[in-house]
C-alpha cells in the first residue's frame, strides 16, 4: 500500500520546472509523483530523465484514469540482484532438453538406451554445445552491449522445447529506458553480429568433423531436409570443405548449431518492434521504422502464398513458416518499436555497420529453409 513519501527521495528541479506536483507517494521502491504536466509524456521523459539517472532512478510517465500524469521513479540497477535462479533453472533444461533431443534425433540412440542409462544422452554434448553456445553468444552480445550503455537488461533466458533443436531460442529483457538511438543501435546489432562470429566458428568446426551416417529415413528416400544458406556455403568453400556427401552420409550433427545460428539470425532481423532488426532500424531511420515495420507481415504472407500457389509446395515446405512469421510479426509490430530519450540521429558509421548486418543476414536467407524430401 502506498504511504507519504519521505524528504529522502529525488525531486529534480527539471521535474518542476515543467510538472506541477501535487502528491508525492512511494510503492515498496518506487516513488510516484502525481500531478500536471505543461509538456507531452514523451517530452517530460526527455527532460527529467537524465537528472534521475543522476540520482539513481529510472523514470517513465502514465497517465491515471482521472487525466493526472504520474511520473514513476525507481532505482536503477546495473548489477545482478542475487542469484539468477530463473536463467539458471532454464539453462538447465535447455541443456537437458537439448541433450536428449541431440541424441535421440541426431546422433540416434535408442531411447531404450537413453531410459535404461541417462547419460547415454551425453554422446550429444556436441551438438548441445554447438546450438547454445551459439544462441548464448548472439544474447550475451546484447547483454555486454545493454551494460555498456547504463541500459537495464537481464541475463539471457533459454527456452526449452523440443525436437527438431531442443529449445525455441533465448531472449533478454530491457527492463529500463533506452537513453537514445546510439545505445539502440548498438545493442540491436551485438546480437546478431555476436552470434554470427559464433556461426562461423561452429561451421568451420561441424564441417571439418566431416560427414555423419545418414539416418535410415533418409537411405530409405524420406526425410526432412535443412537446405544450406549461402553463407554457410561461402565458408565450406573458404576452408575446402563439402556441403554435400555421398548416399548414406550427411553434414555432422554440430552443423545444425551452424543452421540454427543462420536462420534465427534471419528472423532476428525482421525490421519490426522489438526484433533485432526492429532496434536497428529504428535506430537508422528514426520513426519511420513503424512504416517499414507494417509492410514485413505482407511481404512475409507473400513468400508463403508464393511457394503455395506459384511453386506448389505444401505447408510443410516453409509455406507454413512464413505465414506463421506473417502474423507473428504483425502482433509485434502493433505492439511499436523502443523509443530512445534522444532521438538524435546516428553518425554514418554505425549507418555502414546496419547495411552491412543487413548484408550478412541475406548471405543466411532461404526462401525454403526447410522441405519435405523424398
Amino acid at each position: 500500500m502506498s504511504e507519504a513519501v519521505s524528504e529522502e527521495h529525488p525531486r529534480p528541479p527539471e521535474l518542476d520546472a515543467v510538472f506541477h506536483c501535487s502528491e508525492v507517494r512511494t510503492d515498496g521502491d518506487r516513488v510516484l509523483y502525481y500531478g500536471v504536466s505543461d509538456v507531452s509524456e514523451r517530452e517530460l521523459t526527455r527532460r527529467i530523465w537524465p537528472a534521475f539517472r543522476e540520482r539513481g532512478y529510472e523514470v517513465q510517465v502514465v497517465q491515471t484514469d482521472t487525466g493526472l500524469d504520474v511520473v514513476v521513479a525507481r532505482p536503477f540497477s546495473n548489477g545482478l540482484d542475487g542469484i539468477p535462479w530463473v536463467n539458471l533453472g532454464l539453462l538447465l533444461a535447455t541443456v537437458l532438453s537439448t541433450l536428449f533431443v541431440g541424441a535421440t534425433a541426431w546422433y540416434r540412440v535408442p531411447f531404450e538406451a537413453i531410459r535404461a542409462n541417462p547419460l547415454a544422452m551425453l554422446e550429444a554434448w556436441p551438438f548441445t554445445a554447438a546450438v547454445l553456445g551459439v544462441l548464448l553468444t548472439h544474447e550475451l552480445g546484447h547483454y555486454v552491449m545493454g551494460r555498456r550503455h547504463g541500459v537495464d537488461v537481464s541475463l539471457p533466458y533459454v527456452i526449452p522445447f523440443v525436437v527438431p533443436f531442443g529449445t525455441m531460442g533465448a531472449i533478454i529483457r530491457m527492463r529500463g529506458q533506452m537513453p537514445d538511438r546510439e545505445a539502440l543501435f548498438d545493442i540491436g546489432v551485438a546480437g546478431p553480429l555476436a552470434g554470427l562470429a559464433a556461426t562461423v566458428v561452429v561451421t568451420v568446426v561441424g564441417l571439418s568433423l566431416g560427414p555423419f551416417p545418414a539416418p535410415e529415413q533418409v537411405t530409405a528416400g524420406q526425410y526432412i531436409e535443412f537446405r544450406t544458406p549461402l553463407l554457410l556455403e561461402l565458408i565450406a568453400d573458404a576452408i575446402g570443405q563439402p556441403t554435400e556427401y555421398g548416399r548414406g552420409q550427411t553434414a555432422h550433427p554440430v552443423i545444425m548449431g551452424a543452421w540454427v545460428g543462420m536462420f534465427f539470425t534471419v528472423l532476428n532481423l525482421l525490421p519490426v518492434g522489438q526484433l533485432d532488426g526492429g532496434h536497428i532500424v529504428r535506430a537508422m531511420v528514426g520513426e519511420r521504422q513503424e512504416t517499414v515495420a507494417a509492410l514485413v507481415p505482407f511481404v512475409l504472407f507473400g513468400l508463403a502464398g508464393y511457394l503455395y500457389f506459384v511453386q506448389n509446395r505444401g505447408i510443410n515446405d516453409s509455406v507454413g513458416l512464413w505465414a506463421f512469421w506473417g502474423l507473428f510479426s504483425a502482433f509485434i509490430a502493433y505492439r511499436g518499436p523502443a523509443d530512445p530519450i534522444d532521438d538524435s540521429a546516428i553518425d554514418p558509421g554505425r549507418m555502414a555497420v546496419g547495411l552491412i548486418t543487413f548484408g550478412l543476414g541475406l548471405l543466411c536467407f532461404l526462401l525454403v529453409p526447410i522441405q519435405v524430401s523424398s
